[in-house]
Protein backbone atom coordinates (compact mmCIF):
# COMPACT_ATOMS: atom_id res chain seq x y z
CA UNK A 1 0.00 0.00 0.00
CA UNK A 2 1.38 3.54 -0.47
CA UNK A 3 1.07 6.63 1.60
CA UNK A 4 1.71 10.08 0.05
CA UNK A 5 3.59 13.06 2.60
CA UNK A 6 3.04 16.42 1.94
CA UNK A 7 6.15 18.37 3.73
CA UNK A 8 6.06 21.45 4.94
CA UNK A 9 8.01 23.13 2.11
CA UNK A 10 5.08 21.52 -0.25
CA UNK A 11 6.59 18.58 -1.97
CA UNK A 12 4.73 15.22 -2.16
CA UNK A 13 6.64 12.14 -1.53
CA UNK A 14 5.04 8.96 -1.92
CA UNK A 15 6.08 5.90 0.24
CA UNK A 16 5.28 2.15 0.13
CA UNK A 17 3.82 1.15 3.81
CA UNK A 18 2.88 -2.27 5.27
CA UNK A 19 -0.69 -2.74 6.61
CA UNK A 20 -0.62 -3.08 10.18
CA UNK A 21 1.66 -0.39 10.78
CA UNK A 22 1.50 2.82 11.97
CA UNK A 23 1.42 5.70 9.99
CA UNK A 24 4.28 7.22 12.12
CA UNK A 25 6.57 4.41 11.54
CA UNK A 26 5.95 4.23 8.41
CA UNK A 27 6.66 8.70 8.17
CA UNK A 28 10.04 7.68 10.42
CA UNK A 29 11.06 5.32 8.13
CA UNK A 30 10.87 8.14 5.13
CA UNK A 31 12.84 10.48 7.06
CA UNK A 32 9.55 12.87 7.89
CA UNK A 33 10.32 15.77 10.63
CA UNK A 34 7.61 13.47 13.13
CA UNK A 35 9.04 12.81 16.68
CA UNK A 36 6.57 10.89 17.91
CA UNK A 37 8.53 11.51 21.20
CA UNK A 38 5.85 9.88 23.49
CA UNK A 39 6.37 6.31 21.57
CA UNK A 40 2.70 6.06 20.56
CA UNK A 41 1.38 6.23 24.35
CA UNK A 42 -0.99 9.40 23.49
CA UNK A 43 1.21 11.89 25.49
CA UNK A 44 2.65 14.16 23.14
CA UNK A 45 1.16 16.29 19.81
CA UNK A 46 5.06 15.55 18.24
CA UNK A 47 3.34 13.37 15.54
CA UNK A 48 0.87 15.50 14.37
CA UNK A 49 -0.40 15.35 11.02
CA UNK A 50 -3.18 16.82 8.61
CA UNK A 51 -5.20 14.39 6.73
CA UNK A 52 -6.60 15.10 3.75
CA UNK A 53 -10.30 15.79 3.34
CA UNK A 54 -11.23 13.69 1.45
CA UNK A 55 -8.83 10.34 3.37
CA UNK A 56 -10.30 11.53 6.52
CA UNK A 57 -13.69 9.85 6.81
CA UNK A 58 -11.94 6.68 6.10
CA UNK A 59 -10.26 6.84 9.65
CA UNK A 60 -11.73 5.25 12.15
CA UNK A 61 -12.62 7.98 14.97
CA UNK A 62 -10.08 9.56 17.42
CA UNK A 63 -9.74 8.76 20.98
CA UNK A 64 -11.06 11.01 23.65
CA UNK A 65 -6.86 11.14 24.69
CA UNK A 66 -6.14 11.82 21.40
CA UNK A 67 -8.67 14.79 20.86
CA UNK A 68 -7.37 16.46 23.69
CA UNK A 69 -3.97 16.56 22.46
CA UNK A 70 -5.07 17.52 19.50
CA UNK A 71 -6.09 20.42 21.19
CA UNK A 72 -2.76 21.18 22.11
CA UNK A 73 -1.13 20.93 18.64
CA UNK A 74 -0.08 23.95 17.05
CA UNK A 75 -1.64 24.34 13.48
CA UNK A 76 -4.17 21.99 14.40
CA UNK A 77 -6.97 21.68 11.66
CA UNK A 78 -10.48 20.07 11.66
CA UNK A 79 -8.37 16.66 9.88
CA UNK A 80 -5.68 16.92 12.36
CA UNK A 81 -4.73 12.95 13.71
CA UNK A 82 -2.12 11.71 15.92
CA UNK A 83 -0.26 9.35 13.23
CA UNK A 84 0.79 7.28 16.15
CA UNK A 85 -2.88 6.30 16.53
CA UNK A 86 -3.58 5.45 12.83
CA UNK A 87 -2.73 2.25 11.95
CA UNK A 88 -2.46 1.64 7.94
CA UNK A 89 -4.94 -1.32 6.58
CA UNK A 90 -5.62 -1.56 2.48
CA UNK A 91 -8.72 0.55 3.10
CA UNK A 92 -6.30 3.13 3.93
CA UNK A 93 -4.07 2.69 0.75
CA UNK A 94 -3.27 6.07 -0.93
CA UNK A 95 -3.55 8.19 2.07
CA UNK A 96 -2.35 12.10 2.27
CA UNK A 97 -0.69 13.60 5.47
CA UNK A 98 0.58 17.29 5.92
CA UNK A 99 3.11 17.36 7.93
CA UNK A 100 2.28 20.82 9.38
CA UNK A 101 4.17 24.05 10.04
CA UNK A 102 5.52 23.71 13.73
CA UNK A 103 5.33 20.95 16.35
CA UNK A 104 4.95 21.23 20.08
CA UNK A 105 5.20 18.36 22.92
CA UNK A 106 2.07 19.22 24.35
Amino acid sequence: MKVRFIARDGTTREVVATAGERLLDAAQRDGQPLEGTCGGAVACSTCHVIIAPEDFARLPPASEEEEDLLDLARDAARTSRLACQIRLTAALDGLVARIPGAARNG
